[in-house]
């Protein structure tokens, strides 16, 4: 295979072809950008779900996505609380509706499958965008480009590498980027189950003692579950077989669903945390789980990633005779350090916060959740920040803090 002629400043090489890459690839084309997309197919086994917000859906509307996913996708219209601990202090029930602030949902949920047969479609729909089926061998800096080596031998040269090759980035380790890393105590059961009663669009979050166990909508009587459990308590739970699963899902959800039947196996995925130092530098960008990596709580993970490549092309507007210049780079650390560092933040001290049998963290949680279920502006607020990040803050500092007339 012969190298193309991408010898220049100009090229730009996206590594990873899951979602954050692919996504990042379509973005950048949309404002006119051609890209190499190097790395294989997305898993065809992944049998999880992703919970996309409406700025997300949004943005995949307008890079031709959404209409071939919508029917495979389930609303997500109000988003229930519920605390399923037996300690002291327990919190109160808060239902978060989507109508509050004027939306038809917070977001949809949908397959894995579904979403990433959809984008790989746009990708291979798009004439700016080249697809390479290969790994990246290597990846070796200059002072004005950046060599990478294909599986076949093939090199490429290249002004920016945009790395989404996930949690165990090579392009991030090329680029020289240390990373903070951190495990938890607990293991996530993924699966998906079907029902007797409709879920009627509401995901219902149990806090427990081990962490979250997370309901969320799937289109008809079906669900995903996210049940966040402590190791050797999610090892017996793996081991009770689908009839066993089922009654345990039922138990757990206080039969709110009637009867349940797992319908896909069940996976587990040990949970940590990676923040990286720098999200942008030696012409590498960061985007998806090279970026940032935390539990699946608050349907975060791929909404982060859907800004990521956002804004990894406005930092190449910034300077397009150049992407991978100091300035591309300083402006996408500038974007993007708050979002994630927040969020991360967030999703972390919600964790330890349930994890905690301190009764201080137990009543500071309750009250927190008391406050949000009789404050309906709080809970707007509140909302509104889980959505559109910043919103939320500036509604705050609006309220309590108004511009002087």
């Amino acid at each position: 295979m012969a190298a193309p002629a991408d010898k220049n400043k100009k090229a730009i090489a996206i590594i990873g072809a899951g979602p954050a890459g692919m996504i990042s690839a379509l973005a950048a084309a949309q404002k006119g950008f051609r890209s190499f997309l190097i790395g294989p197919d997305t898993n065809a086994n992944d049998l999880r779900t992703t919970a996309l917000m409406m700025p997300a859906i949004k943005i995949l509307d307008s890079l031709n996505i959404w209409k071939n996913l919508q029917d495979e996708a389930a609303a997500l219209s109000t988003m229930r609380i519920v605390d399923g601990t037996k300690r002291l202090i327990r919190s109160p029930v808060v239902s978060f509706r989507s109508s509050e602030i004027g939306e038809i949902a917070f977001g949809y949920n949908m397959p894995n499958v579904a979403l990433n047969s959809a984008i790989n479609k746009a990708v291979l729909d798009c004439e700016l965008v080249e697809r390479l089926e290969l790994s990246a061998k290597s990846v070796v800096h200059s002072n004005d480009h950046i060599t990478i080596t294909l599986d076949d031998d093939t090199t490429l040269d290249v002004g920016l590498v945009v790395a989404a090759d996930g949690r165990n980035s090579k392009a991030r380790i090329a680029a020289g980027i240390d990373c903070r890393q951190w495990n938890y105590p607990q293991t996530a059961v993924i699966l998906s189950f079907s029902h007797e009663f409709p879920h009627n669009n509401i995901s219902t979050e149990f806090h427990t003692e081990d962490g979250p166990f997370t309901q969320v909508p799937l289109p008809g009587n079906k669900s995903s579950l996210v049940w966040v459990l402590n190791p050797e308590r999610a090892n017996k739970i793996l081991g009770l077989g689908p009839e066993g699963l089922a009654r345990a899902i039922e138990e757990r959800m206080q039969a709110m669903l009637g009867k349940v039947t797992v319908i896909t196996p069940a996976q587990a995925w040990p949970l940590s945390g990676i923040v990286p130092k720098s999200f942008a530098t030696k012409r590498t960008i960061l985007v998806g789980e090279a970026a940032h990596v935390f539990p699946p709580i608050g349907a975060q993970g791929l909404n982060l990633g859907v800004r990521d490549a956002i804004n990894m092309v406005k930092a190449i507007e910034s300077d397009v005779s150049d992407p991978g210049s100091d300035r591309v780079m300083e402006n996408y650390n500038k974007y993007r350090k708050t979002d994630i560092w927040v969020r991360t933040g967030s999703v972390h001290a919600l964790n330890k916060a349930l994890l905690s049998d301190m009764l201080p963290a137990q009543l500071v949680r309750s009250l927190g959740l008391e406050l949000l279920r009789n404050f309906a502006p709080l809970r707007n607020i509140f909302m509104r920040e889980g959505m559109y990040p910043g919103n939320g803050i500036r509604a705050i500092v609006k309220t309590f803090c108004p511009s002087p007339k």
